[in-house]
């Protein structure tokens, strides 16, 4: 089976436009939380997210393309085109019919449904935008990316709500392993800071009821109440190493495991025995034929609900004893919130950077110690120097989908 390694990132997000900038950011453990500036809250128990800032389509795609596109397919092709960019693809001989897209979203263009809906209701169905659709559907965001690379390969939109791009990635990663592609542009995009879904979620009682920014996406905090809503992309370029060493292309990491179940048990409530996130991750270890003593660093999902954290740290515990205790383990959804469809390819970008710095990220914001959450979350200040060799990162969704992807520092 093929060795399949990381040769580029992109990403879109709170904390920055770009991968350098974003991991300066996380490294100071800056907070991303404000305000929300997309729309009144006036009526709105929810008042902050994460938005991402200062966001010019015009400079990563051509104006009239931009127009055609939802905010959530723009995110993902600026992203993409930053990874394919970094990853030398461009300027190599690559056979685009092997060269696949893999890029979910979890609500897709739920902001333009908003808006042409009100459209719909008061001035009639001739006003309604005649590329509602193709601007809408979730998996608009693959197909435009693929049409600015010109990837023939296989074109997927993995749903299956915040786990989404974590599935993106094990997915592409078993397409190459298997050598069904040689390259898949993989992640996820998110843009859904929106009248609509901001309500939604607030009526479901699963939004931060903080007006504090500082105290609205606080993971593992006993005073938690619900998750800060995020937006943005991530894009990694998986390749299989063969292809990537033929080419010369600067190798950043490797994903060696992927795990993914189901709680099969409610549609927006884990299970509150963690024993399917659990699995995951058991699963994710078996792929990589690894044991739980050799991970260095867990990514939590840590989405600052009551109920996910809780059960989060109890599935770590069960995997993996009494080692939990020594592994640290944090959210960077502390400090960017919570970008749904996007958060496991974002994170995924933090644990490859970790693993090449050796650096731990940490949970930010961090006051209260909850009992139910007492592993070591890095409380409010990152840790360098560590000596990092693998990285679990873990996403949940609604519906009860656990997906567990595993890197591994890069080394022959």
């Amino acid at each position: 089976m093929k060795r399949v390694v990381v040769t580029g990132m992109g990403t879109i997000n709170p904390l920055g436009l770009g991968v350098a900038e974003f991991w300066d950011n996380v490294k100071v453990g800056k907070c991303g939380v404000s305000e929300i500036t997309n729309f009144d809250t006036t009526d709105y128990k929810t008042k902050i997210a994460a938005e991402v800032k200062n966001f010019i389509p015009g400079d990563y795609i051509d104006a009239k393309e931009a127009k055609r596109m939802s905010r959530f397919s723009q995110f993902a092709v600026a992203a993409a085109k930053e990874a394919y960019a970094d990853s030398g693809l461009a300027d190599s001989d690559v056979d685009h019919n092997r060269m696949g897209v893999y890029v979910s979203t979890g609500v897709g263009g739920i902001s333009d449904c908003e808006v042409e809906i009100e459209t719909l209701l008061n001035k009639g169905p001739r006003r309604v935008n005649s590329l509602f659709i193709p601007m809408m559907i979730g998996n608009m965001a693959s197909g435009n990316v693929a049409i600015a690379l010109k990837a023939n390969g296989p074109c997927l939109d993995v749903v299956s709500a915040c786990a989404s791009s974590n599935n993106a990635m094990g997915e592409a990663f078993y397409a190459i392993k298997g050598g069904r592609a040689d390259v898949i542009i993989a992640g996820g995009t998110e843009s859904s800071i929106g009248r609509l879904s901001i309500a939604g979620f607030m009526n479901l009682r699963a939004l931060s009821d903080s007006h504090d920014p500082n105290r609205g996406s606080i993971p593992f905090d006993k005073e938690r109440s619900g998750f800060v809503m995020g937006e943005g992309a991530g894009i990694l370029v998986l390749e299989d190493l063969e292809h990537a060493k033929k080419r010369g292309a600067k190798i950043y990491g490797e994903i060696v495991g992927y795990g993914t179940t189901c709680d099969a048990f409610h549609i927006t409530a884990p299970s509150e025995d963690g024993a399917q996130g659990a699995r995951a991750m058991s699963l994710a270890m078996d792929v990589a034929g690894i044991e739980p003593k050799d991970i260095s660093y867990i990514n939590a999902h840590g989405t600052s609900t009551p109920l996910n954290d809780k059960t989060e740290t109890l599935a770590v515990k069960k995997v993996f004893g009494d080692y939990a205790y020594k592994i640290p383990m944090s959210s960077s959804k502390s400090m960017f919130g919570h970008l749904l469809g996007a958060a496991g390819a974002v994170e995924g970008i933090v644990c490859i950077k970790s693993l090449i710095e050796g650096f731990v990220p940490a949970t930010i914001n961090y006051k209260e110690a909850d009992p139910d959450c007492d592993l070591d979350i890095v409380p409010n200040v990152g840790r360098p120097n560590q000596d990092l060799k693998y990285a679990i990162s873990n996403s949940l969704g609604f519906g009860g989908h656990n997906a567990s992807v595993l890197f591994k520092k890069w080394e022959e």
